[in-house]
């Protein structure tokens, strides 16, 4: 008996044997097979799958094997098995072994090499037959006669229609055989199908391929796979067919064309729809396979299976979306294959298949599901509307008068195309079928259906958020209304869009609505709205010339008939006639005086096509007075002001508002290439931010420019009247003369064209220009950064005149300072400049000076002018008596001063000179304040050599100029006039740069004793480097200062003297040092303090000495340093040893040494302490002191720091007064001695001095 097993995925086993046996098992193996699932693995990489056999057993019949060529998938035979229930040895010989092996030599002439042979056992025919075998010796038989090499292609089966665990176990190990057996068959069998399909395809560049063959062979093994429930991998099968049938139709379209094509060019002759209601359409399949398809037959039928497919993996809106691509792209390949449509054919396929998919998806899907998930299925629905609205139109439905003879031709044609409606859908009452005829039956039933669609789909959209899209549905309506003669009902529709597309600024969409919106507004008789509507069509440049012009016309007409009849004005916004590109002022920055003109240049942008006659451009200005706006002078307001005066306005594109808030687009280059050889398939441009560009903008308030109102008649207006305004830019001047002080604003821009008015109600930014009130004012600045004392100097008076005029005889009147006259120049010249510093005029300046009053006469000037004129002055730092003491205060107060700022050398000593100006347009005077800086300072140091003495003086000049100094002089204005001041200075001029130093010496020289301190005064005459001609006697410079204590009481002696024996000293060998103190004169006054003592006549004072070698070239051994006993007598000397080591070889200078005089404990001032005469503890005095006499008081002054000795707590202490400059004479200062190196020494260290 031979049995086909048919699988899920469409297997196929023949077997022989026992038919009766078989018949008894059949109903349990049938139920048990498709039990367990199996792992399907496959080759190629595939996932793994886990799928049920189920299987379908026939007769074994030779003529069901496959014969040679045979491709056929669905009847192929996969397994033959063989059943028997043999247990006895002859009957085994006598008939089945000859069975079997008949059996098997048929396979092999056939190929088929999967065959299974069962041996079943029964325990009830063991108990009929006496001389049975066991049952293993017939299975080993069999093993042996036909399964040498696969001992697994024969299994038993036991007892298999009892019920126990020995027969459960038999089945278990049966059907696991079983399914295995049949997989790998499938498998094996299935992916030589796939070759071969493969190879069929790769063949498809042949002559006398067909795609419908190819096309039958694909879809048997989508049908193997949907049999084995595996839709996904069926799908595949026939989305490869599509795209493949798609590559083609491509290609022909640029002109690469295949043969087998031409079998689905035929002309359209039905027109019915797509068929989803049936899994499979075998009409359709059998037009495809015997190559009669068209190339909707081929598209509706492919469809259907993806739909069926889709349905089945659950994916319903999946569905939608391909059908809508699917409709869509028939269209496109019709145009491509260039196939014959008539006219509407095309829509009513379109339009059934639309409605056929949604009523499929409402199917299998409930409503809720339906309402989630709107977006998916609202394409098919707009689709749907869309060509019943196509089919309205070409039918005559929309027209006024109704479809006349032509169109009622037209749609019996039609409706015949459709055929009779299909047996499943005859008796639903909402079939697409009849939905569609019943709507091209009559004029008020498409507007039903046409309004419901778009209500719905409106609706749809409106819901997802797609509100472009409803807007879109909305046109279409409003299109509707307008041919039905209802523009009430259109307008709605066509402002709705236009919001939305002025929101997202779509210019064609807006052009195109304003256009439908113009029209419907002239039907409604809204002539303001039209008008307006009207000039922004005229200055839109996406229309052509003669429409722009025309819709430029209706407003000219109307604005005529208007002037004729006296009708009232109708305002309409500025934006859409002319742009307002940026305005110009002239003076510059916007500022005039009373009285003044100011002229306002603007610049206009016609949007208009043709030249316009405009009777009056007016500007609306508003007028303010801030508070204290009156103080404000020319002055301030220019610097507050642009100065260019041009006030740019945004460019704004009259049709819809600007977009700057929106993001750039940003376009990328997009490349699509072929994987196998890396050819460029597609190539285009893709933008990566579209969610931003097309986002929606929620916006309450209106997108067009808000109406202004119209302007009064005021006084504050600014006109221009006739003017022709020309396409383009345009320049319109307004002149005004200035009244009254404040600011004005430019509020409103209007311009007229008979009763029609154009206005721009708001003009931004805010452009104002001021006039101003200016009162009189005077203004005296040096021209340099400072002004020098005792030079002449130049100062700039600045006259503005303000609401005064200048008259004849007007002049400045200026009281006289003693340090201060003016220096006048018969060169000297006025100009007088208008109030934006154009020179007007230039006239000599006439001055006449008084021992008081120094008289300016200013030229004759207009109000709001500018006088300006140079005058030099000059300060003069001293005068003979009192001024020299003034400016010794000055300066000692200016050096007390810059002390405090810790500068004193690099500022100069300043004084404020006070003028008062009386003023002819004032009753009251003004006081004007100039500073001068005294360029030079002096400073003095005295100077010794030995009793003779000598003043220095130096000059420094702290300005930046150079100056000549002569005539220099040093008098004594002491009561003393045996004091002589001889000087050692040259007698010519001399040159003083800027920041640099001269220095004068003189020698002092005496015959008697003098004062303690006699007062200097030093002078020297300056002038600017090189020398100008002076116009008046020049006083000097002039320094005074105190000499004090300037004679020599004690010349301090130093020796060094190497050791004995030697002729030099040597590095690291002592030298003796011998300090020797003389006193120079007798007892002085200066020598009468606490320090001396005075014994029967004999006068002695103590002194201090102290031997320091700051420049550590010495080493002091022993103390250095100690308190004298001097006799005050004139060639008193004494002398002091001790040793020094030099540290350096070469010329050493010799160590220093200080003299101090040393004032005892018991003094009676010692509580009041001079902080000026105390030596700073860093001293240089011996810390190791012995305790000799002549050491103790400095010990006593050491306790001053340490306080360390209780005894001297809070006890008045020694203290040591320094000698002032010039009393104590180092004639040793200077001396160097020779130093030679040890001769043991390895380095050398030389010091140069």
């Amino acid at each position: 008996m031979g049995i086909q097993l048919s699988v899920t995925p469409s297997q196929t086993t023949c077997g022989a044997g026992d038919q009766n046996l078989f018949s008894s098992i059949y109903p349990m193996l049938s139920q048990q097979l498709p039990r367990e699932p199996m792992e399907w693995r496959r080759s190629y990489g595939r996932a793994p799958k886990m799928i049920h056999l189920e299987s379908n057993f026939v007769q074994f019949k030779e003529e069901l094997l496959p014969k040679e060529g045979n491709k056929a998938l669905l009847t192929f035979p996969f397994l033959h098995i063989y059943w028997t229930e043999c247990c006895d040895t002859e009957v085994y010989k006598a008939t089945v072994k000859d069975d079997i092996t008949k059996w098997q030599n048929v396979l092999k002439i056939h190929s088929s090499m999967d065959w299974l042979i069962v041996v079943v056992e029964s325990d009830a025919k063991k108990k009929n037959k006496t001389n049975i075998l066991h049952r293993t010796s017939i299975v080993d038989k069999i093993r042996n006669d036909f399964c040498n090499k696969q001992s697994d292609r024969c299994v038993v089966l036991s007892d298999p229609l009892k019920d126990s665990s020995r027969s459960q176990e038999s089945w278990n190990t049966f059907l696991t055989k079983l399914r295995t057996l049949l997989l790998m068959s499938f498998t094996k069998n299935l992916g030589k199908f796939e070759d071969d399909m493969r190879t069929l395809r790769e063949k498809r560049t042949e002559p006398g391929w067909s795609f419908c063959e190819y096309f039958m062979v694909q879809e048997e093994l989508a049908f193997v796979f949907e049999m084995l429930q595996q839709f996904e991998d069926a799908l595949v099968q026939y989305d490869e067919l599509d795209a493949l049938f798609s590559q083609y139709v491509v290609n022909f379209g640029a002109g690469d064309g295949a043969n087998w094509l031409t079998f689905f060019c035929q002309p359209v002759r039905s027109w019915n729809g797509l068929i989803l209601r049936k899994p499979i359409d075998m009409e359709k399949r059998e037009l495809i396979q015997n190559q009669e398809a068209t190339l909707l037959d081929l598209r509706s039928y492919l469809f259907s299976r993806q739909c069926t497919l889709l349905i089945f993996l659950q994916r319903p809106w999946e569905v939608s979306q391909r059908a809508l691509e699917l409709l869509h792209n028939c269209v496109q390949e019709l145009k491509l294959l260039e196939v014959s449509v008539p006219p509407g054919a095309l829509d009513c396929w379109v339009f059934l298949s639309c409605l056929e998919v949604l009523q499929r998806i409402e199917g299998c899907c409930d409503r809720a599901q339906i309402d989630a998930n709107v977006s998916h299925t609202v394409g098919l629905w707009s689709y749907a509307t869309e060509k019943l609205k196509s089919l309205g139109y070409l039918c005559g439905l929309v027209s006024e008068k109704g479809p006349n003879s032509e169109d009622l031709n037209r749609t019996v044609d039609l409706l015949a195309g459709l055929g009779a409606e299909r047996p499943e859908t005859a008796n639903t009452s909402q079939s697409p079928y009849k939905k569609l005829k019943e709507a091209l039956s009559s004029v008020e039933a498409f507007e039903k259906h046409y309004l419901e669609l778009s209500h719905a789909t409106i609706e749809m959209y409106t819901n997802i958020g797609r509100i472009r899209s409803a807007k879109l549905v909305g046109k279409d309506l409003a299109e509707f209304y307008m041919r039905k003669k209802d523009p009430q009902k259109a307008e709605v529709y066509l402002q709705g869009a236009l919001k939305t597309y002025l929101a997202e600024g779509w210019a064609l969409l807006i052009t195109h609505t304003r256009k439908q919106l113009a029209e419907c507004q002239k039907h409604l008789g809204q002539i303001e709205n039209y008008l307006q509507t009207s000039s922004l069509l005229a200055g839109d440049s996406h229309l052509t010339e003669e429409e722009r012009e025309y819709f430029c016309q209706e407003i000219f007409n109307f604005a005529s008939q208007q002037a004729e009849s006296q009708g009232q004005k109708v305002i309409l916004a500025m934006h859409s006639f002319a742009q307002l590109k940026n305005l110009h002022f002239d003076p510059s920055n916007a500022v005039v005086h009373v009285g003044g003109m100011l002229s306002v240049e603007l610049t206009l942008l016609s949007q208009m096509p043709i030249p316009v006659e405009v009777e009056q451009i007016a500007i609306n200005v508003h007028f303010s007075i801030e508070k204290n706006s009156y103080r404000k002078t020319a002055e301030w307001l220019t610097k507050h002001k642009t100065s260019n005066g041009i006030i740019s306005f945004p460019s704004e594109v009259a049709s819809f508002p600007s977009r700057n808030n929106l993001p750039a687009l940003e376009l990328y280059e997009m490349y699509e290439r072929s994987p196998s050889d890396n050819s460029l398939n597609t190539k285009g441009i893709i933008c990566k931010n579209v969610h931003m560009l097309l986002r929606r903008q929620e916006s309450s308030s209106s997108l067009e420019i808000p109406m202004g109102l119209a302007l009064d008649d005021g006084a504050h207006m600014l006109k221009c009247s006739n003017l022709i305004l020309k396409p383009g830019v345009n320049k319109i001047t307004f002149r005004t003369q200035a009244k009254e002080p404040g600011t004005y604003t430019l509020r409103q821009l209007c311009t007229s064209v008979g009763q029609v008015q154009f206005v721009l109600p708001h003009i931004y930014p805010i452009v104002q220009y001021d006039v101003y009130s200016q009162e009189p004012q005077l203004k005296v600045e040096p021209l340099t950064d400072s002004l020098l004392a005792g030079i002449p100097q130049k100062v700039k008076f600045t006259v503005t005149t303000g609401h005064y005029s200048m008259k004849n005889g007007d002049a400045l009147q200026l009281s006289n300072a003693d340090a201060m006259p003016v220096l006048y120049s018969s060169d000297s010249k006025a100009v007088i400049y208008s109030n934006s510093r154009e020179m007007i005029s230039e006239s000599s300046l006439m001055i006449q000076s008084s021992e008081k009053i120094t008289s300016i006469s200013l030229p004759m000037a207009p109000a709001y002018h500018v006088v300006e004129f140079e005058l030099e002055v000059i300060y003069l730092p001293s005068t003979p008596t009192t001024t020299v003491e003034n400016e010794n205060v000055v300066n000692k107060e200016l050096h007390r001063k810059s002390k405090e700022k810790q500068n004193p050398d690099n500022c100069m000593a300043t004084v404020d000179q006070k003028v008062t100006i009386d003023c002819p347009w004032s009753i009251y005077s003004t006081i004007i304040a100039l500073t001068f800086s005294i360029p030079l300072k002096a400073k003095h140091s005295l100077l010794s050599a030995g009793k003779r003495k000598y003043v220095q003086v130096c000059v420094q000049n702290l300005s930046e100029i150079s100056f000549q100094l002569s005539d220099s002089n040093l008098k004594n204005h002491g009561e003393c006039t045996d004091l002589q001041l001889e000087p050692l200075n040259s007698s010519s001029q001399q040159h003083i740069y800027s920041k640099q130093a001269v220095f004068f010496v003189w020698e002092l020289k005496w015959t008697k004793e003098l004062p303690p301190s006699s007062p200097c005064q030093f002078s020297v005459n300056f002038c600017p480097a090189p020398s100008e001609e002076q116009l008046l006697s020049l006083k000097p410079y002039i320094y005074e200062f105190q000499v004090e204590n300037f004679f020599t009481l004690y010349n301090v002696k130093t020796d060094i003297f190497p050791p004995l024996g030697t002729e030099y000293c040597k590095t690291g060998s002592l030298c003796s040092l011998e300090v020797s103190i003389t006193r120079l004169s007798d007892l002085l006054d200066v020598d009468k303090d606490e320090a001396l003592t005075e014994s029967d006549g004999y006068c002695t004072t103590k002194l201090m000495y102290e031997v320091v070698d700051n420049s550590s070239n010495w080493a002091v051994c022993g103390k250095s340093s100690g308190v004298i006993s001097m006799p005050v007598a004139a060639r008193a000397t004494h002398k002091v040893h001790m040793e020094v080591m030099p540290l350096f070889a070469g010329y050493l200078p010799f160590p220093d040494v200080r003299l101090f005089k040393y004032l005892p404990h018991h003094s009676a001032h010692s509580m009041q302490l001079d902080a000026d005469s105390w030596i700073e503890n860093d001293l240089s005095v011996d810390k190791n002191m012995d305790d000799q006499a002549d050491n103790s008081s400095v010990k006593s002054r050491g306790s001053l720091h340490s306080a360390t000795s209780g005894e001297h707590k809070g006890l008045p202490m020694p203290r040591l007064q320094s000698f002032s400059s010039g009393q104590v004479f180092n004639s040793s200062s200077g001396m160097q001695i020779l130093v030679i190196p040890s001769k043991d020494d390895h380095i050398l260290e030389v010091n140069v001095t």
